[in-house]
Order: structure tokens, then sequence, then C-alpha cells
């Protein structure tokens, strides 16, 4: 049996299938031999360290900006529809997209004329141009199909492509020594898990950060992650980027420069509306503006209003609200007591300013006031704007630690206490909560009364579940509504939207009466003459169903479930307030 040929042999050896047989040349082996030995130099440990790193980086790059511009695309969603509205949709076409991406990454590399990577930048910088074209259709998409429609647009890609991404970077990463059922299902858990805490995280830097600066903006935050995304995948295709970035930064409005807040003065001008000023801070975005015509100003939040004044009517004690509700919580003075308490000798705590109406009152009326606004900017615009009033500087922070800490050092301080904190179409659920009640009530003083402002649908379960929970601390309450039930909207839309005010006191025998307003206790105001003597009386057996419960701190989800219905009500009736390109433009 002849000898088995050397492999050397063999492979320099024409094959006789072989049309070329120079193809096996001994030079051509032997650069091929140097070929290997240089790629068996480069595949170093640390060469594979380096690559795999780079991978890793790259994964944790794509799903932190995702996670940023998941949260910063509900902000800008919200001075348009308000933030409940805007969060329905928001997390399922958010886990769609990267469901979507993950599993049709090998069908994109197909179907997209670029990779995903490079796709990511063009749709990034073009996100602020959709949003603001949507945004001017608002009245037409309204607050349901409105938010689903432009982040369809907008999220869902973004999420695609980078889901599409992150599956491609996973392919070249290297986990064969991991157990199969991890190397299966580790990378996707993975991802899922840091896109959330990405989102989470900047969520809770925000408040530290908003407004502080141009770029520290919704707007401004979108262009810097749209040149994160430049950065970091640079392409020939970023030419198409070019339109987009001139539209943002010379047309929208919405970005906070000088310029566009100019151009923003100028068109609102020309249809009746004075623009005053405008800031992001931490309870949303804050906006002063003036109708020209009618002759009233109105400070905004996202899409809610926070109060008004007639600006013809300055020059009295205080000024004259728009709003009937806030002359309505001064009715707290009204409230008959054994011992009654002079206003030079009585003591106020406000929870909530707005645009001071109520606590200017009060001091117009030599009442000791103290005012807990959590928004800085709120108290800023309402002491630069409107006609505000003090005698105690503001407490900045968060009422309920603030108001829990107080009421350790100073039980029964208060004669007054007004709970005025709904923005939005939903309450503040940690403001609504038994426990919180139970700290005003230590704050209040034995014949003292609160008056509580509560914005709600009344043919929702919610408003009845609050007020079995402020009736478990307060025995004694009345209640009464800004003005009598529109009958036509509750037969039409079952819903019954209102403002209504809750007085209560800590004495469970001592009825609750008003004695009749002044002149003295209306300021020389119209509002106060007509709003002071409390007209649309509750019947509290409409408020104590038999099913309702009561909110603990703990079990803020039994109101926080019906926010979708309320929030949805209030739009409407805030684009019956204030014309619709005034909430679209913001």
């Amino acid at each position: 049996m002849a000898d088995k040929p050397s492999s050397a042999e063999a492979a320099t050896r024409p094959s006789a299938n072989s049309d070329d047989a120079s193809a096996f040349t001994p030079e051509r082996f032997e650069k091929e031999l140097q070929h290997l030995a240089e790629k068996a130099k480069s595949n170093t440990f640390s060469n594979r360290l380096l690559e795999q790193s780079g991978l890793y980086a790259r994964i944790l790059v794509l799903l932190s900006f995702l996670g940023i511009y998941s949260h910063v695309s509900q902000l800008n969603l919200s001075p348009v529809y308000g933030s409940i509205p805007a969060s329905i949709w928001h997390s399922k076409l958010l886990m769609g997209g990267c469901f979507l991406g993950w599993a049709g990454n090998m069908f994109l590399r197909d179907f997209l004329p670029v990779p995903s990577a490079k796709a990511l930048p063009i749709v990034a910088v073009c996100i602020p141009g959709v949003q603001h074209f949507l945004g001017t259709r608002s009245q037409f998409l309204g607050p349901q199909w409105g938010p689903v429609v432009t982040e369809a647009l907008t999220l869902l890609p973004l999420s695609v492509l980078t889901a599409a991404s992150v599956a491609d970077c996973w392919e070249e990463v290297r986990l064969s020594k991991l157990p199969k059922f991890v190397a299966d299902s580790g990378p996707g858990i993975g991802s899922w898990a840091l896109l959330k805490y990405s989102e989470d995280k900047f969520g809770s830097l925000l408040p530290l950060i908003i407004g502080r600066f141009m770029f520290f903006t919704r707007l401004g935050f979108e262009m810097l992650l749209g040149f994160g995304y430049m950065a970091f995948s640079p392409s020939k295709y970023l030419v198409y980027t070019a339109f987009p970035f001139l539209h943002t930064f010379l047309l929208n409005t919405h970005v906070q420069s000088p310029a566009a807040t100019r151009t923003l003065m100028s068109n609102l001008m020309t249809d009746g509306w004075l623009f005053i000023e405008r800031r992001e801070s931490v309870t949303g975005y804050i906006s002063v503006v003036q109708s020209v015509q009618q002759g009233f100003r109105v400070m905004r939040c996202d899409h809610s209003l926070l109060g008004g004044e007639w600006i013809n009517h300055r020059g009295g004690p205080v000024s004259e609200p728009i709003y009937g509700v806030f002359a309505m919580l001064e009715a707290v003075r009204l409230v008959g007591a054994v011992s009654a308490v002079a206003d030079k000798d009585a003591k106020a705590l406000v929870i909530g300013l707005g645009v001071g109406t109520t606590p200017s009152a009060l001091v117009a009326h030599g009442i000791n006031t103290t005012v807990v606004e959590y928004d800085p900017v709120v108290y800023e615009f309402a002491a630069k704007y409107f006609d505000l009033k003090e005698n105690n500087p503001p407490v900045l922070q968060d009422a309920v630690g603030y108001t829990a800490e107080l009421a350790k050092i100073a039980p029964a301080t208060y004669d007054y206490i007004v709970h005025d904190v709904f923005t939005g179409g939903a309450e503040p659920v940690e403001l609504f909560t038994l426990e919180f009640f139970q700290g005003l009530h230590t704050l209040l003083a034995p014949e003292g009364t609160v008056a509580i402002n509560y914005a709600g649908d009344l043919n929702l379960p919610a408003p009845k579940i609050i007020y079995r929970t402020i009736k478990q601390v307060f025995p004694t309450c009345r209640i009464f509504r800004e003005m009598p039930p529109d009958v036509e909207s509750i037969k039409t839309k079952d819903m019954d939207f209102t403002n209504m005010v809750i007085f209560c006191r800590k004495s469970p025998t001592a009825a609750l009466t008003f004695r009749p307003p002044t002149v003295e206790d209306c300021l020389q105001s119209a509002a106060r003459q007509e709003f002071l003597i409390l007209s649309h009386e509750v019947p509290e057996g409409d408020m104590l169903d038999e099913g309702a419960d009561i909110m603990r701190s703990n079990e803020t989800d039994k109101v926080a479930k019906w926010h979708v219905q309320s929030a949805m009500g209030h739009w409407g009736l805030m684009r019956t307030s204030i014309p619709a390109f005034i909430w679209e433009r913001w």
C-alpha cells in the first residue's frame, strides 16, 4: 500500500478537478500561512477583550439614548395633550417597537437601504419636526388618538431601529461559554432592563436640571440626542439630517431660544394674544399668556390652567379672578365659630399657590399667611406677573414632607388651611391620602376650618373615595360646587366635571355654618360678591356611596386608575377655556 502523502505535498499538489493548477503554488501557500499567522497574532486576549468591550459599549449607549428619548417624548406631548393622555399608550408603543426590532433585525437588514444603526440619526433628528407638525393637528386628533399617532410616527420607529441595532451587536458578542438558557434569553432580558433603568434614572435626574439652560429643555434634550446619534453613527447618510435640523433651529417655536421666542410672540400677537414668558420646571411647562381683546391673563402648566385674573380690573385691594372657585375658597373665613378669631390674629396655611388669588386675599384681610408651593417657577411667575400679596416668605418644598415635619413641632397652629393642588386633569394622589389629611388635622386649630379644592368628574368613583377619606379625619363637612350641574353634558357624555370646595371642621358636634359676606369681605371684587355666597351645595349623601373606600398612602391606585377618564374630560374643558392654538404653540 502506497505511503500517504504529507500535508505539505497534498497542499501543493494540483487537484485533478482544478481548472487552474497554479492556484496552489508554493508561493500562494506561503502567503496564506503568513496571513493565518498574522490573524492568530492579532487574536490575543487583549484584542478580544477590546472588541467585546466595544460591543457592550455600543449596546449601552444605544439603550441609554432610547431610554432618555422615551422620557423626553412624553414631555413633548404633555403641553399639547397633558401628561396622562400622553402616557396611556406610551409603554405599549415602546415595548412593541423593541419587540419588532429585536425579532425582525434580519428582515430589516434586507428591507432597509441603510443599516439600522446608520438610520437612527436620521429618525432622531426628524422627530421634533414631526411632533411640531402633528401638534398643530391636536384639535382634530384629540387626546386619545393624538399621542398614539404622534409616537407611532416618532418613538416607535426609533425603538424598532434601536432594538434591531442592539440585536445586531449581541450577535457578535461571544456567549458560547454561558449556559444555553442564559445565552438565549439573557441579552433580551438584560437589554430591556437596561432600557427601563436608563429611562427611570433620567426621570429622577430631570427635576435637578430641567430648565437651567436652553438645552436642558424638552426640545433641547431632543437636539442633544440628535447630536449624540450623529456622533455615534457617522456616515454619508447624515446629509439627510440637514433639513430637519434647520427646521428645528429656525422654524420650531418650541425651542426656547431668543429667536424662537420672538417668533412665537409675533405669531400669537397676530391672533390677539400676548405671550409674556415661558419656562420649564419640575411640574411641567409653565407659561404666562394674555388675551389682548378680552383682557385676562393666565398661567398654564402643561395642558392645564393654574389660574388667571382680569387685567382690566386691577386697581382694587386684590385682583379679580377669572375662576369663581378661588373666591369660594376665601369663604373659609366666613365659617361660624364659638370664639371667632380676628383677622389680625389669625394664621393661614395655603398648600398650592397657582397665581396667588386666595393667599393674596387672605393677606389683604390682614391674616398671617404661609404658602407652600413645590414649583419655584410657579412662585416666580405669580410674583412677577400676577397681583400676588405676601406677608411671609414662601415655602418652596414638597407639601407632603413639609406638613409632616411641621405637624410634629407646631400642632394646632392654623386657624385656616386651604388645600388647592389640582392640576392636569388628575389630583396629585399623595396629597389626598388619609395620612396627609391627618397631618392637616394636627396642624388645624381646635375651631379652625380647612377648605379643599377638588376638580374632577363627579360621575366617577374617585371623588367619592376622596370625600370618604376626608370624612375619616374631619367629621363635619359641607360641599359646594362652582357651577350647577350641566344636565346636557351629564345626559350626552355621562360626565359631570366640576370644581368644588369641601369645607371641614374638627369638631363632630359643632355645625358648619357661614355668616353672610360683608362689603369688607368682598374686597371691592365682583367675583367675590357672587361666589362668596355659596349657592350650589352638593348633598353629602351623593358623595357617601356605601361601596366607596378610603385612600391610604400605599393605596393610591384606588384613585389613580380613574385618572385617564378624568383627564380626557379635563382636556376638553381646557380647549373651551383657551383656544387650541395657544395649547399647540406653547
